[in-house]
Parts: structure tokens; sequence; C-alpha cells
């Protein structure tokens, strides 16, 4: 208990709250590094993960990429492209952003194709019986209904670069990872425990903001039939008798 009570005399500490060293630097930092690579991740896993789920093509393919890219060593791979590119401190940002690009993509992906393959196919085909292009239903009907689910894996993606962009400060980045680095080799267990807790508290608050937009954007339409007295009165068995008949 002693370390945690220096840890928490340690964050509120106000020197600690300026300079290039101090919290507010290192956090911004962090949500920098977050920003640009769950943007770049969400420019190219939706994209793909819209196509694949409107159309059913290459679901498999995306299915092994997207375990295949699970299964990568973060760090490892770091190194592996720090040494690779050699171009210094200076350009060390770069095989950062791919590292977490790489480990963004997984869960945005899979929910891009799996949120827009859960739209019932009978609303997608009564919107093709009125008329409308395969582009029309993809942004009219298919996006807005299974955006829920698309930001749940930008909610699953960020959560994850935000507790692997620590690893940032191992080729002298900055970031709330730097006070973990920075402290083991001279075991100031204190601030390597601060840093442990920066990255969990931000993690928890981005987890909850992203909960209640989640919340947000689920249609008005499909809000009032999960909210209807039909629909919570009708039991359980009822919906499994319906669908096995």
């Amino acid at each position: 208990m002693n370390l945690f009570a220096d840890a928490f005399a340690w964050i509120f500490d106000p020197t600690h709250w300026a300079g290039p060293d101090g919290i507010p630097t290192r956090l911004a930092e962090h949500l920098a590094y977050t920003a640009i690579t769950v943007v770049i991740a969400t420019v190219i896993a939706v994209a793909l993960g819209l196509y694949i789920g409107h159309t059913g093509r290459f679901r498999g393919f995306a299915v092994g990429v997207t375990g295949a890219l699970r299964a990568l060593p973060t760090l490892g791979l770091l190194v592996y492209l720090a040494v690779l590119f050699g171009l210094g401190i200076r350009f060390a940002l770069l095989p950062t952003i791919i590292v977490l690009v790489v480990l963004a993509i997984p869960p945005l992906l899979a929910g891009s194709y799996s949120g827009v393959q859960s739209v019932d196919g009978r609303t997608v085909d009564a919107a093709r019986s009125m008329g409308m292009t395969e582009w029309q239903i993809l942004w009219k009907v298919e996006v807005p209904l299974a955006f829920p689910l698309i930001l749940g894996g930008i909610r699953s993606a960020v959560l994850q670069v935000v507790a692997t962009a620590t690893v940032a400060a191992y080729i002298s980045l900055g970031g709330l990872g730097r006070y973990i680095i920075d402290a083991l080799p001279v075991r100031d267990y204190t601030k390597v425990l601060v840093g442990a807790l920066l990255v969990t508290v931000l993690a928890l608050v981005l987890d909850g903001i992203l909960i209640i937009c989640q919340r947000l954007t689920v249609p008005a339409g499909v809000r009032a039939i999960r909210n209807s007295p039909a629909q919570r009165s009708t039991p359980k068995s009822a919906h499994a008798a319906s669908a096995s008949a």
C-alpha cells in the first residue's frame, strides 16, 4: 500500500505537472500517438470492412488476416522496423505508428464487416426493391444500422492502442510509457506504477466516452423496438420457438 500512496503523492505533486516530462506533456504525446494510429487504421480497415460486409467477398481472407495480425509480437515488430528503417530518433515515430496501426486494424475490420453483415437481409432487400443503388443501400441503410458495432470496433482498437502505445518509449519517443521505461533501469518502482496508473485511467476515461457514444448511435427505430412493451414482454422461449419454426 505504501507504493500506491507514493505513486498518488507523485501524481498530485505540482512539480510533476509542468515541463517537458510533466504529466500534461506526456499525456498529450500519448493521445497524439493514439489519435494518429486510430485515424489511419480506421481509414484502411473500415473501408475494407464495409466492402466485405456489403458484398460478402473475402470474408475468409479477412478472418485469417485479423487472426494473423493479432498474433504478431508488438515489441518485436517495433524493434525490427526501427532497425530496418534506421532513420534515427527523429524518425522513430514512423515504425511506432506502423506497429500500432497493425495492432488496431483487426478489431476495426472485424467490427466493420460483422456490423454490416448483421443488418437484416429483409431490410436490404426492401431498400433494393425501392430502387436504391448499392451505394445508397450501404450508406443510407447498412452503415447507420451497423454503426454501433463499427464504433465498438473503434472502442476496442482505441483501448488496445492506448495500452500498447507505451512501447513508443522503448525507441526514445514520449508518451506515458516514458515513465515506465525510464524508471525500470533505476528500479524506481513508484514511477513505474505512476505510468501504469495513468495509462489505466486514460483507457478507462476513453472507454467510458466511447460507451456513451456507442449507446447514443443506436438508431431511434432500433431503440424503439428494444424498448417496446411487446419486445420486453416476449419471453426468450417464444423467440426460440419462432426461430426454430
